[in-house]
C-alpha cells in the first residue's frame, strides 16, 4: 500500500466509512509528549507552543522526551501514534507488512504538515460543521458495537464524553487537511494544449486502459400504500402514545417491542439532535417543539410514520426517542404492481412503447422517470458505470444484456422491507479499451488536471518544509522520505 498522500485526499470525497471508524484516532495523541523526569519516571505534558505568531520557522524550545518520533510545526508525532496506525490499518484489512516505519512515520508527518499551516493561514472549520459528523460516527459506532459503553470500552476512554472529544479533534483536523490541499490547487487548470501534451507525451504502450462501462435506464413500479393502511399505522402509533402518556407505561419498552428501524435495540434512543443534523425536516420540527419528557402526536417522515419523546435538552442539541413503523402493503396490491411492470415490460419488447417513453409515462422513480429512465453515477455524476466498480446486485442485472435489451424483472426492497419491481435497458455500452483522446477526452482532461494539482502539491509541500520548524528522531534520520524532512533540520 502507497502511503504517499500527496495524492490529493480531497478528491476522492467519502461517505462515513467503516475505515474512518479506525483511522479517525491516528491524529488524536499528537499533541502530547512523554517526558522523562530527573527519577526516570515518565511523565505526559502539552508541548509549549512557543513559535512566534507569524513565525512557523522558529524552534521550540528544546525538551528532552522518550517515545517522539518527529515534530512538525506546533504538532508532536509519537512512536505510540505510529504503533497505533498499524493497528488502524490492520483492523481495517490492510496488509500491514508492505509498509514500513519509514513510511508511516512520513504519512503522518505529511498529515501534521498540512494542518499545522491550515492553522497558520487561519483556514476555520467551524464546530457546527464538525458535530454533526460527530454525533453520526457515534451513532454508527454504537449501532455497530451496541452500546455506548461498549464503544467506550472499545477505544479504552475513561468516559463517553472523552470519546466524543477525541472524534470532534480527529475530525477536525481531517477537515483542515483537506482544506489546505483544496486551497494549494483551487486556481490549477489545464489547457486543452496541456492535456494534448499530457496524452501524447505518454508511450503508445503505456497509454492507461479504461474499463469496460455502461449506461443503463430504469423503471420502478412500486406497490402504492393506500389511505387506509396509513391511517391503520396512525391509530396504532396513537394507542401506544396513549399507554405512554395515560398508563406510565415505558417508551423506551415500546420501542424495542414495535419500532422497525436500527434504533429499537437502544429503546429508540437517538442522542444530539441538532437542527443542521441530517436528518427529516419534520423530524427535527417535531424535536424541536417539545418540551423535555413530552410526547408527540404521529407524524410522517420520508422514512415513515412516528412517534417521538423528548428525553433531555443540552442546549443546542436534544436527546430523543422514537417508534416507527411502516403502512403494510396487502398482497393484492403487491401482485397488482408486479403485472404492471410485466405488462409494460412485454409492451417495450414488441416495439409498442420506446424504454424512455415508458420510463416517463409508469415510472415511480422520480429521479429517473423525467430522463427517460437513465441513471447517474451516484459517485462520477454522469451516466457511465463502470463495470468493475459497480454494486454486485445491480452488476448482475446488466452484465450480459445487450445494448436495447430488457432485463428480466428484478425485485428489490426498500428500507421498509416493501417489494419495489424494476426493469432495466442498456443504453450505450464502452467495450474496455486503449485510451483515445478523441474519445476519452474528458478522462484525459481529468488525469492531466490530477497530475498537474499533484505537481502543484508537491511543490507546496517542499516550500513549507523549508518554512516550517522540523526534527527527525535518530532512528528515522536514515529513511528514505518522499519529501525532503531529514535535510531540513539544522
Amino acid at each position: 500500500m502507497q502511503l504517499k498522500i500527496k495524492t490529493l485526499k480531497f478528491i476522492q470525497k467519502t461517505n462515513l466509512s467503516v475505515f474512518l471508524l479506525f483511522t479517525i484516532f491516528s491524529t488524536i495523541n499528537a499533541q502530547e509528549v512523554i517526558t522523562v523526569d530527573s527519577t526516570g519516571v515518565a511523565k505526559s505534558s502539552t508541548v509549549e507552543k512557543n513559535l512566534a505568531k507569524n513565525d512557523s520557522v522558529n524552534k521550540f524550545k528544546k525538551f528532552k522526551a522518550e517515545g517522539v518520533s518527529a515534530v512538525v510545526g506546533d504538532f508532536v508525532i509519537l512512536e505510540f501514534d505510529i504503533d497505533k496506525s498499524y493497528l488502524e490499518f490492520e483492523q481495517n484489512g490492510v496488509d500491514i507488512s508492505t509498509i514500513d516505519r519509514c513510511q508511516m512515520v512520513g504519512k503522518l508527518m505529511e498529515d501534521k504538515l498540512y494542518v499545522h499551516h491550515a492553522i497558520q493561514d487561519s483556514i476555520i472549520i467551524s464546530d457546527a460543521e464538525i458535530e454533526p459528523e460527530v454525533d453520526q460516527l457515534l451513532a454508527y459506532m454504537v449501532e455497530q458495537v451496541g452500546s455506548e459503553e461498549k464503544v467506550v470500552q472499545y477505544y479504552r476512554k475513561s468516559n463517553i464524553l472523552e470519546l466524543r472529544t477525541d472524534l470532534f479533534n480527529a475530525r477536525k483536523e481531517i477537515r483542515l487537511t483537506e482544506r489546505m490541499q483544496e486551497k494549494v490547487v483551487s486556481n490549477v487548470t489545464v489547457t486543452p494544449e496541456e492535456v494534448r501534451t499530457f496524452f501524447f507525451s505518454i508511450p503508445v504502450d503505456e497509454r492507461p486502459i479504461f474499463s469496460a462501462e455502461l449506461e443503463v435506464a430504469q423503471i420502478v413500479v412500486e406497490p402504492q400504500v393506500t389511505e387506509k393502511a396509513k391511517q391503520d399505522v396512525i391509530n396504532r402509533l396513537k394507542a401506544i402514545r396513549t399507554d405512554i402518556v395515560d398508563n406510565g407505561a415505558s417508551f423506551a419498552t415500546k420501542a424495542v417491542l414495535y419500532s422497525k428501524d436500527g434504533t429499537r435495540a437502544r429503546g429508540g434512543l437517538i442522542e444530539g439532535v441538532r437542527r443542521d443534523s441530517p436528518m427529516a425536516k419534520e423530524f427535527k420540527d417535531v424535536a424541536f417543539s417539545l418540551l423535555e419528557g413530552e410526547v408527540s402526536e404521529p407524524f410522517e417522515t420520508e422514512f415513515g410514520f412516528h412517534i417521538l419523546k423528548v428525553d433531555k435538552i443540552r442546549g443546542q442539541q436534544v436527546d430523543v426517542r422514537h417508534i416507527i413503523l411502516f403502512p403494510e402493503v396487502s398482497k393484492s396490491i403487491v401482485e397488482e404492481s408486479r403485472r404492471k411492470i410485466d405488462t409494460i415490460r412485454q409492451s417495450i419488447i414488441d416495439g409498442k412503447i420506446p424504454f424512455a417513453e415508458a420510463a416517463k409515462l409508469y415510472s415511480d422513480d422520480k429521479e429517473t422517470r423525467n430522463n427517460g429512465g437513465q441513471i447517474v453515477n451516484p459517485q462520477t455524476f454522469d451516466t457511465r458505470f463502470d463495470l468493475t466498480k459497480m454494486d454486485p446486485t445491480f452488476s448482475a442485472q446488466v452484465y450480459n444484456i445487450k445494448e436495447g435489451e430488457v432485463t428480466k424483472v428484478y425485485t428489490d426492497t426498500d428500507r421498509t422491507g416493501k417489494s419495489i419491481f424494476k426493469i432495466f435497458t442498456v443504453t450505450a455500452r464502452y467495450d474496455e479499451h486503449v485510451a483515445d483522446f478523441v474519445k476519452d477526452y474528458e478522462k484525459i482532461h481529468e488525469l492531466a488536471l490530477k497530475e498537474k494539482q499533484l505537481r502543484a502539491i508537491e511543490e507546496w509541500q517542499e516550500e513549507k518544509i523549508k518554512e516550517t520548524y522540523i526534527k527527525v528522531n535518530s532512528d528515522y534520520q536514515n529513511c528514505d522520505f518522499t519529501n525532503n524532512w531529514v535535510k531540513n533540520e539544522n
